[in-house]
């Protein structure tokens, strides 16, 4: 039977197991999926060692760099990231390393949500690992302004630039923006702490602005309740993302794209009890 992990530290927490197990009695696909807990200071040993007999793995943080060092080859949408959350040893034992967490958050929002992002003003906070990876697939989809802001204007512009060929982005800080976007998609890491990045609640159009948390928790998360309570026309978090991103992730280990909806549906029941 073929394996499959998570690999992440920590990684008990990870929903990621239950996807997949869904995903596969749901396709009919024989296989085994687990976590593994990769040292903070090993990963490329750690998983050198899981593909000498397995088939693939997800790569959560704080591993997704090493991932990509680590692939043999890069699909077009990794190299952009910079890095990899799925790995995939082919039949020849090379290891190819795609980034799925873009796609599965447009997926998420065009398709589970029925949000359209082209020729819309769409505005991404911050400027780590999650929004490189969802540059390209957002660009994709033609929006009529890309505006990634950032405590650190300096990377914000950096990545502005990397990926101004693939459509119209730029950079921001937080406290320059005050005019109504379309599209407001939470990609740093505040609702962790229990935060709230420092925007101006005039970025959004109430009954119109469409806003999206990356994060997801039992409860609405910080950026959510913000974006409620200023009256945003849909407030999302990031539940549908990781289950999207794993679909994408299953179908390019099986060649079988499984049925989300039911899968994010039973855990956003789990989530709620």
């Amino acid at each position: 039977m073929d394996h499959y992990v998570v690999f992440g530290n920590p990684i008990a927490h990870s929903k990621s197991p239950l996807i997949h197990r869904l995903f596969a009695q749901q396709t009919g696909q024989q296989l085994a999926y687990d976590t593994l807990l990769a040292p903070l200071d090993d990963f490329a040993h750690c998983a050198r060692e899981f593909f000498r007999e397995g088939r693939g793995a997800n790569v959560t943080v704080p591993f997704k760099e090493q991932a990509y060092r680590l692939a043999t080859r890069l699909t077009e949408r990794a190299l952009r990231a910079g890095a990899v959350n799925t790995l995939s040893k082919l039949d020849d034992g090379t290891l190819l390393g795609d980034n799925t967490d873009g796609a599965g958050l447009v997926r998420d929002l065009t398709v589970n949500a029925g949000v359209s992002l082209k020729g819309k003003r769409v505005l991404l906070l911050g400027a780590g690992g999650a929004v490189r990876g969802a540059l390209e697939p957002l660009l994709g989809e033609q929006p009529s302004s890309l505006i990634i802001a950032n405590r650190t204007v300096e990377k914000a512009e950096l990545l502005a630039e990397l990926f101004a060929d693939l459509g119209p982005v730029s950079a921001s800080g937080f406290d320059w923006l005050h005019e109504s976007v379309d599209v407001i998609i939470n990609a740093t890491s505040a609702s962790l702490a229990g935060d709230l990045p420092p925007i101006a609640s005039s970025l959004i159009e109430p009954g119109h602005t469409v806003c999206y948390d990356m994060m997801y928790s039992q409860a609405p998360t910080p950026f959510c309740r913000w974006a409620s309570e200023h009256g945003a026309a849909l407030s999302l978090d990031g539940l549908g993302m990781l289950v999207e991103q794993a679909g994408e992730a299953f179908y390019l280990w099986r060649g079988v794209r499984p049925d989300t909806a039911p899968v994010l549906a039973q855990l956003r029941q789990g989530l709620a009890l």
